[in-house]
């Protein structure tokens, strides 16, 4: 059984620093001050949680510890208590900040769109495979008209050459195409 005597020669030495103090005032209490931060709290892990907030409040406040009739466990119920509080308070807080964002949206399956991805890298390698086997001027009539969408007069300027020789290309480029990919 703990003394008067021991309590306050406890109270003590943790006001002087004595880590040892703390030590055995936690082994002494630690199981009520948990049972009093569940009840507090409703939660064990949040009980738990508090409790070590507790202890830690003591060293951080080491120097205000009280003996109340010779115990410091008042004190340490006083501690709980606020402890508890600040946490109870804070949850609902952010309770309340979850509460005010948006739900969150519904992300669509992007496994449909790598799979169309996937296809159409598939298909653009075929036909820059067929390209690659136009002469080269031909693949930059191609590039110039059908696929950045010049006009044949755009594409003459761009390429300093006759629009008529443009559109001789273009038709030629579309000609070997459309005879390499029926192979």
């Amino acid at each position: 059984m703990v003394t008067e005597g021991d309590e306050l020669a406890l109270v003590d030495a943790l006001r002087a620093d004595d880590p040892e103090a703390l030590a055995a005032l936690f082994d002494r209490y630690a199981d009520r001050i948990y049972n009093h931060c569940f009840r507090a709290t409703g939660d064990w892990a949040d009980a738990e949680d508090a409790t070590a907030t507790v202890f830690l409040e003591v060293w951080r406040h080491r120097g205000r510890v009280q003996a109340h009739d010779g115990s410091a466990l008042p004190w340490l119920y006083g501690v709980a208590t606020n402890v508890c509080r600040n946490l109870t308070r804070s949850g609902r807080r952010r309770r309340r900040g979850l509460a005010a964002l948006p739900p969150p949206s519904v992300e669509p399956d992007h496994a449909e769109r790598v799979v169309d991805r996937l296809g159409s890298t598939a298909r653009m390698q075929t036909v820059l495979a067929a390209v690659r086997e136009l002469p080269v001027r031909e693949q930059e009539v191609l590039g110039l008209v059908a696929w950045s969408g010049l006009s044949y007069e755009q594409a003459a300027a761009a390429l300093d050459v006759p629009v008529g020789t443009v559109r001789s290309r273009l038709s030629r480029a579309r000609a070997r195409l459309s005879a390499l990919t029926e192979e």
